[in-house]
């Protein structure tokens, strides 16, 4: 025999040979085709990655499915996620040239090999895209926060269902990773809570004695002057269904986070992030509260400021404190009647720990998106519980911009007895755009 090496291709070539004068079909094993773990380009899910700004870069690389495609309509961010893909995932020159590129957002839906969707535009985009993405059959990864206006949420529950999708957002600490600054994960917390221990209702306050930070960072300014658009950028697109504003730099990209047209400052940035495990740890993915009331200084219309103290109540009596004073340093994150959980997993009823050791783990959540999409069942964090948690933000965000208390109905998701909060709800969007 010869013991000259043979390659995968001549083996691969030798091995169809032999089926062919057998006149059998072989199917060749797997690890002979790539190597161990190996997944053949049409067993793969493949992906399109729509805005790859900053953070849409971090999605090129998101789970194991295939990228085909990027858009946006910034020329030098579609340049900026080549180099990246080059640079920073390792990608072959001819690999980056066969990923396709477009501004328009539709082009890319278009395609039928494309699988998932990854939306990580400014979140004014955020529902459109969802929407149009479901009714053209595809999966969808959003960023938070879900969705701009309580509206657009219950728009998007309601195509991803219609249309069978399976949904996801993009924050992941109810099911991994430790909160910040808090030196937890969300399960054990689960635990203490499910446990009795600390007694009902409860009180959560995030804030930075709870080890979050609001980035006030985030505010608007309100001393733009007009300047022209450049040549890279498709401004009229990048509006898209907000109100025309003169452009300025500061409007788009990586500030835009600061003007209440295209997101909400610190609480749209990092809202959903802090605000979704609360809904999980509460038991509350199918409520949302009653109230709300904030302490902010008289917000600009276009700019958003920041705000001193958000607190929102449910039904029950339970309560969610948004803590942007950052002036108490003892705050408990979790208190009841009997009892408190401080910042780094520190509770005060005496015995806890050991309490603990006997309960349960908490059930097991699907957190692999691609398993989701592949077996058609729901992701841990869904186009559902993840509206409701998107509504804790979109409710904080109403009642600052108002500066006054609001009431709200979790199932009718509308404001009591006030227009100008409903009219929030479902703002009116630039022509043609529409939900």
């Amino acid at each position: 025999m010869n013991e000259k090496r043979i390659s995968r291709r001549q083996l691969l070539r030798r091995t169809l040979k032999c089926s062919a004068a057998a006149g059998l079909f072989t199917i060749v094993p797997r690890h002979v085709l790539g190597g161990p773990g190996y997944t053949p380009p049409s067993e793969q899910l493949t992906k399109g990655v729509i805005g790859v700004g900053s953070m849409g870069r971090t999605h090129l690389s998101y789970g194991p499915s295939r990228l085909l495609a990027i858009c946006d309509v910034d020329e030098q961010h579609l340049e900026g996620a080549a180099l990246h893909l080059r640079e920073n995932l390792g990608l072959a020159e001819r690999q980056v040239r066969e990923i396709r590129r477009y501004r328009d957002f539709r082009e890319l839906l278009a395609q039928p090999d494309i699988d998932i969707v990854h939306i990580a535009t400014p979140p004014h985009w955020h529902a459109l895209i969802a929407i149009a993405a479901a009714r053209a059959g595809k999966d969808i990864w959003c960023e938070k926060p879900m969705t701009r206006t309580i509206g657009e949420g219950r728009a998007v529950v309601e195509a991803v269902r219609r249309h069978g999708r399976v949904f996801r957002v993009n924050t992941w600490f109810r099911f991994t990773d430790p909160f910040y600054a808090f030196g937890s994960r969300c399960q054990p917390i689960k635990q203490l809570v499910d446990s009795g221990l600390l007694g009902w209702p409860l009180t959560v306050t995030v804030g930075l004695a709870t080890g979050f930070s609001w980035k006030f960072l985030w505010q608007g300014r309100t001393d733009l002057t007009p300047q022209p658009v450049p040549v890279h950028l498709d401004y009229d697109l990048w509006l898209g269904p907000a109100p025309f504003k003169p452009y300025h730099p500061h409007r788009v990209h990586e500030t835009f986070r600061g003007y209440w047209d295209y997101d909400g400052g610190g609480l749209g940035d990092m809202g959903q992030h802090y605000l979704d495990p609360v809904q999980f740890l509460l038991g509350k993915d199918d409520e949302s509260p009653v109230r709300v009331e904030a302490d902010a200084p008289q917000q600009h219309p276009d700019a958003v400021g920041i705000f001193r103290r958000i607190e929102m109540t449910y039904a029950d009596g339970c309560r969610i404190i948004l803590d942007g004073s950052e002036s108490e340093t003892r705050t408990p994150y979790i208190e009841g009647p009997n009892g408190r959980l401080y910042r780094g997993f520190e509770c005060d009823v005496p015995g806890w720990r050991e309490v603990l050791a006997t309960r349960p783990d908490p059930a097991p959540q699907r957190d692999d998106f691609e398993q989701a999409v592949r077996e058609r069942r729901k992701f841990a964090l869904n186009e559902a519980n993840a509206h409701r948690s998107c509504t804790l933000v979109n409710l904080a965000k109403a009642a600052v911009y108002l500066g006054r208390p609001l009431r709200f109905d979790p199932v009718r998701q509308e404001f009591i007895d006030d227009p100008a909060a409903n009219r929030l709800i479902n703002p009116p969007m630039r022509a043609p755009w529409h939900l």
